[in-house]
């Protein structure tokens, strides 16, 4: 045990955290995705890894994890934490703009590819329960995986990235119908595999606390998730922005909550978290939501890929290489192939329908889930079930290559074709993200009217807010306003930050005005920045941050109060106006003297022009 070391119970959990530390940097440096790190770090610190020579040499004991049950519970909360975080990503509004990708391609991708795996494993001596099973978890991809590397050689803004995106969708939906699915085979396999109404009924009915549960988890989500929400982030605008823990809380609460009830149910802790976050996917705290939780969910993810490398026998493929590689290959080829045809038959071209076909070829996260679930059901054999295991990792670590190679056949010409022109995703547009024109942040009455303003032009936007009662006010007015902190770079990368063509910041705040601008000119340098000044010195001050145009609202406020005055004391028209426009150019002057010298490229807008007598 880990005690024998002398480190104490936490032992294993702190070569964990070391690994993270060092291993995972060191893939990222690498440009190789840290999920394979975190495998490899599994292997690696695992008993077939280090731990094989930690007898000969003893203090090679103080770098392996020796209990993995110890990392098994915080393991599940990271399949838990991913599941939360792809049902915040599958709205209404995603789903129906790639309606015909999603439940056209993705879902026959799904339904065939499991088919013919079962198949597949049928033939190779697994029975009906077994191979389903295995057939259900090979099926689908890694989005842990495919996405960071798609992202990474820039794929995803093209037909193939679109194509990919829809394809993963499709098998996130998918995950909750076949974690139920695998219940009822579990208790199919333990009568023995018998068909008859006599014990497919019972298995049925199995089902129906589950079915409860899920009710009640609905029901409860629906009528009491938004305004727990509301009431946390109402503390937070009434502290000023604080109380970050009581929301980062709220959200943790959610993701267990939603685990716990669901295994009470008797389903598993991911299902109730996935379910938990398709709720919160359409209120206006879920990119709020999504920064608050994605360090946790990384973090126990790591814990997940780790257990998954300590758990695979290596022993296996030094028994049976050609069995484990043969498994792999045969995996990532049948997938291929069928993904191919499919994305010929849903329109895409031969190119583009092959990159798509590779990167989705190999198995994903959740093989480990539903494969370990048939191994300690006894679903499908032992030794055939750790086999797969590892020949799906081995195509876990695939994936680079088949981006790679998908890429080079490919082309880039592939990539660079737009939406529009491709017979089969223009029938699925663009989500808000890339039509978005501009991203205004602070929506009280000043965010209002320029929204309003923008919407009598025919100009698309988005906005954020801290208080919770704008924000609710907006949505209720039909306006896409979001909760949200925009002086945090990730709440503005969320927002669309880098395809958006302006951003207007309208709080009355200054310091918080000051904040927003360091965080979007830190992302982006070429963006049009409007912001609301307090006074002419607040507007100077924003003009050295570098924004493009300030509105001192104080300052021309007074300028236009002081016209009218002298006007109606009967001083003549032209000496006010004269005087008025004499004051405008020396605030000119100074905002045009704020400006670094690299940005002094146009004459500054903060004050109208001067009135015509």
């Amino acid at each position: 045990m880990a005690g024998g070391h002398g480190g104490g119970d936490y032992k294993d959990l702190v070569v964990f955290l070391a690994a993270a530390g060092v291993v995972v940097p060191l893939f990222n440096r690498w440009k190789i995705s840290p999920v394979l790190g975190f495998l490899a770090a599994g292997v690696l610190l695992g008993p077939d890894g280090l731990g094989r020579f930690a007898d000969v040499v003893p203090w090679l004991g103080w770098f392996t994890i020796d209990d993995a049950d110890q990392l098994a519970q915080l393991s599940e909360l990271g399949v838990a934490f991913l599941l939360f975080m792809i049902g915040l990503e599958l709205s209404w509004e995603r789903l129906k703009a790639m309606r015909r990708l999603v439940f056209g391609f993705g879902m026959m991708q799904v339904l065939l590819c499991a088919a013919i795996l079962a198949g597949a494993f049928m033939l190779l001596g697994q029975p009906l329960a077994g191979a389903a099973v295995l057939g259900m978890g090979l099926a689908l991809s890694s989005t842990a995986v495919v996405l960071p590397v798609m992202a990474e050689r820039g794929r995803m803004r093209g037909v193939v990235g679109r194509a990919t995106f829809a394809g993963l969708l499709a098998q996130d939906l998918a995950v909750a119908p076949i974690l139920i699915t695998v219940t009822v085979l579990t208790t199919l396999s333990a009568a023995g595999g018998d068909l008859s109404p006599a014990v497919l009924g019972p298995a049925l009915l199995t089902l129906a606390p589950a079915a409860v549960g899920l009710a009640l988890i609905v029901l409860v989500g629906r009528l009491g998730l938004r305004p727990l929400f509301r009431s946390v982030a109402k503390s937070r605008t009434r502290s000023h922005g604080g109380s970050q823990e009581l929301f980062v809380a709220l959200c943790l609460l959610v993701v267990v909550g939603a685990g716990v009830a669901a295994q009470a149910s008797g389903l598993s802790m991911s299902l109730g978290a996935l379910i938990a976050g398709i709720l919160l996917a359409e209120t206006e705290y879920r990119r709020e939501i999504e920064i608050n939780i994605e360090p946790f969910k990384g973090l126990l993810l790591g814990v997940f890929f780790v257990g998954v490398g300590i758990g695979l026998d290596l022993d296996v493929v030094a028994a049976e290489p050609i069995l484990v590689f043969g498994l792999a290959l045969g995996v990532i080829a049948i997938k291929a192939v069928l993904i191919f045809g499919l994305a010929r038959a849903w329109g895409l071209s031969a190119r583009a329908a092959i990159e798509t076909a590779l990167v989705l070829g190999p198995a994903g996260e959740f093989a480990f889930v539903i494969v370990n679930t048939s191994l300690v059901e006894g679903v499908a054999t032992p030794a055939f079930t750790q086999a797969v295991l590892v020949a799906a990792t081995i195509s876990m670590f695939a994936v680079p290559l088949m981006a790679m190679l998908g890429q080079r056949i490919a082309g880039a010409r592939v990539a660079a074709i737009p939406i529009a022109d491709d017979p089969v995703l223009a029938l699925a547009p663009e989500t808000d993200r890339t039509e978005v024109s501009v991203l205004i942040v602070g929506f009280g009455r000043v965010g209002r009217l320029v929204a309003e303003m923008l919407a009598e032009h025919g100009q698309r936007f988005i906005a954020v807010d801290t208080d919770p009662s704008a924000v609710a006010a907006g949505r209720r007015d039909g306006y896409d306003v979001s909760y949200g902190d925009a002086a945090r770079s990730e709440m503005l990368s969320l927002c669309g930050i880098e395809t958006i063509k302006a951003l207007v910041v309208t709080m009355d705040a200054p310091t918080k005005v000051d904040d927003v601008v360091i965080a979007a000119r830190a992302l982006r340098d070429d963006l049009v920045v409007i912001a609301r000044a307090r006074d002419d010195r607040h507007a100077a001050r924003l003009y050295g941050l570098g924004v493009t145009d300030a509105v001192p609202e104080t300052t021309e406020a007074s300028l236009q109060l002081a016209e009218n005055t002298l006007v109606d004391l009967g001083v003549p028209m032209g000496l006010v106006l004269a005087s008025i426009h004499e004051r405008r150019d020396q605030y000119r002057a100074v905002f045009q003297a704020a400006i670094p010298e690299d940005r002094r490229n146009r004459a500054t807008r903060a004050l109208r022009a001067s009135l015509k007598p």
